[in-house]
């Protein structure tokens, strides 16, 4: 990718079409339109391994950032955690 960590904040922030949520962003998967997946910090490890195999599956490049879920939460301007977000193609 290229980017360090404060772009790839930056990027997330900014995306105009973003899926927030692991429900929503493995649905997403299935339908082919996600461009990259970013986990929070402490995500847990069940949700992890099914994100990881979706993604590597898929070859949809996954990216964890240094924050946590309730800093991700926030950063997608929404009042809870958010433990993946993903950007659409």
């Amino acid at each position: 990718m290229g980017l360090n960590m404060t772009q790839v904040l930056q990027a997330i922030k900014e995306a105009k079409h973003k899926i927030i949520g692991l429900k929503q962003t493995l649905r997403a998967i299935q339908q082919d339109k996600i461009d990259s997946v970013y986990i929070a910090n402490d995500i847990e490890d069940h949700i992890l391994r099914q994100i990881t195999e979706m993604c590597r599956q898929n070859s949809i490049p996954l990216v964890p950032v240094n924050i946590n879920r309730k800093e991700l939460g926030k950063l997608c301007r929404i009042e809870v955690g958010a433990t993946v977000v993903s950007l659409m193609r």
